[in-house]
């Protein structure tokens, strides 16, 4: 495990952590998990998310993340009524890989998808067509490097990096299998590019 990834996982518990219990099952952060010791874990211990086996914490949303995220969601969900793609948020399972032996399972802020095959009964197995990540304090560098780069590697078309704090989007778009990124301030009207003729209002989004 590279230590940027291990720092973020004991940062989420606000203190040094090698183990911990979720329920009766022991976790150790120091080892690599799969799938399959991820699925017994119970439905309330499912705030994790595993990057190629490593075991990440979910950071709990603040009042102005959650603000931001539904704000953000209304936008996009009205625009789909009467629609194909259908837009969610957690807890919605994302298992960025078809490949059945795979250890990455992730539960993004918002994901958008148009292709119904993708569909599991505990959310989504391949890349969604959009991924929207809220940054917080201790999530920010795993959002903007381990994510970013997960998300490019599995086909992700289009992944919003949101900042709460300076009250920016870095819109990131899949172009020739590398990320191009626009920038965008709270006043900007943002075209969502895989769904077309959707326009998101950062002022409504910021709107806390």
């Amino acid at each position: 495990m590279e230590k940027d990834e291990k720092d973020w996982t004991t940062s989420c518990n606000d203190e040094e952590m090698t183990e911990s219990k979720v329920h009766d099952v022991l976790v150790d952060y120091n080892r690599l998990y799969t799938y399959s010791d991820y699925m017994k874990w119970d439905d309330d211990d499912r705030w994790r998310e595993l990057i190629d086996g490593v075991l990440y914490l979910m950071a709990t949303p603040t009042n102005i993340h959650q603000n931001i995220s539904v704000n953000l969601l209304t936008q996009i969900a009205n625009f789909l009524k009467g629609k194909s793609c259908k837009v969610y948020h957690p807890p919605f399972e994302v298992r960025l890989n078809t490949i059945t032996t795979d250890n990455t399972v992730v539960l993004p802020d918002i994901v958008v998808i148009c292709d119904e095959s993708k569909f599991s009964n505990r959310g989504c197995t391949g890349a969604p067509d959009m991924v929207v990540e809220i940054l917080s304090p201790s999530t920010a560098r795993y959002d903007k490097i381990t994510k970013f780069n997960k998300y490019l590697e599995s086909g992700v078309r289009e992944y919003w990096i949101v900042d709460p704090e300076s009250k920016t989007v870095a819109v990131n778009i899949l172009d020739d299998e590398k990320y191009i990124t626009h920038a965008y301030t709270v006043n900007d009207m943002v075209k969502v590019h895989v769904l077309e003729g959707c326009v998101i209002d950062l002022a409504e989004v910021f709107e806390v």
